[in-house]
């Protein structure tokens, strides 16, 4: 299943993102973020762990790779590979742990972890359009994937 969205501004990101946060599908989601540097990545992780009721800073993972959030019904991951320049640095890294876990995992930059991954349920590809309106390509890879897409306009 695939839908495409235009965000034209901040506040349609983080409704967007609300609208994912409300689905129960979540808790369980694994969810990949494509998109070049500034494409607005962060910008909706962001949104969505403060639509799942984080408070306080939210980093990006850019340096530490992962960053951990406790919420009160599930645990969530946000990861960033960047910064990898081989494949082989994801199963350096020991994440098999968090992708084995049951949780919110999202991943920015996941070609860098190249055929590693486990299959995402959600794919989300972001491009900003010459006027600054992000272009959203979203692709459901399995029933979680397509749950979350449901109530997607």
């Amino acid at each position: 299943m695939m839908k495409n969205l235009l965000l034209p501004d901040e506040s349609a990101t983080q409704a967007f993102a609300q609208t994912l946060a409300a689905q129960p599908a979540i808790a369980q989601a694994f969810i990949t973020l494509r998109g070049d540097l500034g494409a607005g990545k962060t910008t909706l992780v962001r949104h969505l762990l403060r639509a799942l009721g984080v408070h306080g800073r939210i980093k990006s993972p850019s340096y530490t790779v992962v960053e951990t959030y406790e919420l009160p019904a599930f645990q969530a991951w946000h990861l960033d590979f960047f910064r990898f320049t081989d494949p082989q640095e994801w199963a350096d890294a020991g994440l098999r742990d968090i992708f084995a876990s049951q949780g919110l995992k999202l991943v920015e930059w996941p070609e860098k972890a190249g055929p590693s991954l486990p299959l995402a349920d959600l794919d989300i590809q972001l491009q900003v359009l010459p006027d600054g309106i992000r272009r959203v390509n979203l692709h459901a890879r399995t029933a979680i994937g397509a749950a979350l897409l449901q109530v997607v306009e």
